[in-house]
């Protein structure tokens, strides 16, 4: 039986045109994780000529105020916070609509809702590691995700690791996985770690020598897996010695049980650690481009985003040993075994000063890099969710 979206195609002349409704909840306040992935989404699509032959519906609960480029949109709001926004307002915008498919970029979807449903999954720390989340918000994201994951036409994930981790935990066929790798986010003018590579080898380096800027930079947001209060005794131990060292730690702290960083900054030699739950894109373009070191001390990721960030702008990189960090970021990294503040502390040290090791990293980036496109998974993406809704 043909869809809507089919009979809508040959009135457009389009071999096959659709009703795309997007979940844009977190597009909503300031953007993170999910959000920052979702726009990079949108605007891709918005270049992508086989997005143009598609509507898109984006529900949201507030007006935005962006534009989605030369994409055929509407935009749909709906009051309400959270699960209940999700489970019961976001429906009743589905219905009015009369989408052909849902993309639900945020671990979630409406669960009583029989739309063909695309179902991205970032990662289920919340099942490998409860101990990480308090109770309730354990209880909700095991409950509305595994029925979710369960009635979505497709799922996508963004590392095999990840696709295993479902897998294994959400007892989901391998089969309805697509592994669809993120693309960088680039930030205004930041210097390019393509730029400068040749035969030797040789990168463009952030502040080189003693009299340089020494800034280490942690981006993304706070919980207990990512060990920034470690990251912040190890940067103390370093900058009882290292006179021009600073430390800048930039995300919302949503650790369970709570971590408070501001005590632990203020443990450290005075002015040279500050926290900040959140800047601008700008503000943050602005900090990339001061930055020697980024470090993201992660036991668990699904994917990982902000080192890749840093070796966009020409900043070598510092991760615990994990398999994702390997699948992710490859010889591109320097690798900790532990969180411990003297490895830590030590990385540090090397990856400011030893300019061999920097060499090393920024001269790996370039292949790695190639792999991540947000055009790519733009197509790719696409391609899963028109596969959905036939």
């Amino acid at each position: 039986m043909r869809s809507v979206g089919a009979a809508r195609a040959e009135r457009n002349g389009f071999p096959w045109t659709m009703r795309i409704a997007i979940d844009a909840y977190e597009l909503s306040g300031r953007q993170t994780g999910v959000g920052r992935y979702l726009t990079s989404l949108l605007m891709a699509w918005s270049a992508l000529p086989e997005a143009a032959a598609h509507e898109f519906v984006i529900c949201a609960r507030d007006p935005m105020a962006w534009h989605v480029g030369h994409l055929r949109a509407s935009v749909h709001v709906g009051s309400g916070d959270g699960t209940r926004w999700q489970q019961l307002v976001l429906p009743l915008l589905l219905r009015k609509a009369k989408p052909d498919v849902l993309f639900a970029p945020a671990y979630q979807s409406p669960v009583l809702s029989r739309l063909p449903a695309v179902l991205s999954i970032h990662d289920v720390s919340f099942l490998a590691h409860p101990e990480w989340f308090a109770w309730r918000e354990r209880l909700r994201r095991r409950v509305l995700t595994t029925l979710s994951a369960h009635r979505a036409s497709r799922i996508l994930t963004f590392s095999e690791f990840t696709k295993h981790e479902i897998v294994r935990y959400l007892k989901v066929d391998a089969e309805r996985i697509d592994v669809i790798y993120h693309g960088i986010t680039r930030f205004p003018n930041p210097p390019s770690p393509l730029r400068g590579f040749g035969e030797t080898g040789s990168a463009p380096l952030r502040g080189s020598g003693e009299a340089g800027s020494q800034l280490v930079l942690y981006v993304g947001t706070i919980f207990n897996r990512r060990h920034v209060p470690e990251l912040i005794d190890g940067f103390s131990r370093l900058a009882g010695r290292r006179p021009t060292a600073s430390l800048e730690i930039v995300g919302e702290n949503r650790s369970s049980p709570h971590q408070d960083l501001d005590a632990c900054a203020a443990r450290a030699p005075a002015g040279r650690v500050q926290v900040r739950s959140f800047v601008p894109d700008a503000q943050l373009a602005s900090l990339y481009e001061r930055a020697r070191v980024l470090a993201f001390l992660s036991d668990y990721e699904g994917f990982g985003m902000t080192p890749l960030e840093a070796l966009a702008a020409g900043i070598p990189i510092v991760v615990l040993d994990t398999a994702v960090a390997r699948e992710i970021y490859g010889p591109a990294a320097f690798y900790i075994e532990r969180p411990d503040p003297p490895l830590i502390e030590a990385a540090l040290d090397r990856l400011l000063f030893d300019e061999s090791e920097r060499h090393r990293i920024l001269a790996a980036a370039p292949s790695v890099l190639s792999r991540y496109s947000w055009r790519t998974c733009a197509q790719q993406t696409l391609q899963v969710l028109v596969s959905a809704a036939r």
